[in-house]
């Protein structure tokens, strides 16, 4: 008895080399994308603008505007969570452009560990 193969499979190397390709190509896209993100600037504000981040993609912080009337000596505490919320903010906002335009790049497919 003969094994049948899918159509498309056994037909030499083309087919792999085709994926092999398309798969250097996704890659490529996918390095130019990561670049393209470190560059980038992303912001939030919290506390109805009174801490606004600006964090690039690479998570460093670039701008931190903090109003005066939120600097009370007498409540720190306020304004360490206010700082947290806005970078957390910051943070949120590029975890989803990234896995946004990544899904663009990979048809939604996830690939662990490549980002």
């Amino acid at each position: 008895m003969k094994a049948r193969l899918p159509q498309g499979m056994g037909k030499g190397n083309g087919n792999m080399n085709q994926m092999l390709k398309q798969a250097q190509k996704m890659q490529d896209e996918i390095t130019a994308l990561q670049a393209d993100l470190e560059e980038r600037e992303f912001s939030a504000s919290v506390g109805g603008g009174a801490v606004d981040v600006t964090i690039n993609g690479k998570r460093q912080v670039l701008k931190l505007n903090i109003k005066p009337e939120v600097v009370d000596p007498n409540d720190v505490e306020m304004l360490q969570d206010l700082i947290m919320s806005a970078f957390n903010e910051a943070v949120r906002v590029l975890d989803e452009t990234s896995d946004a335009e990544m899904s663009k790049l990979t048809g939604g497919v996830s690939f662990p560990g490549l980002f």
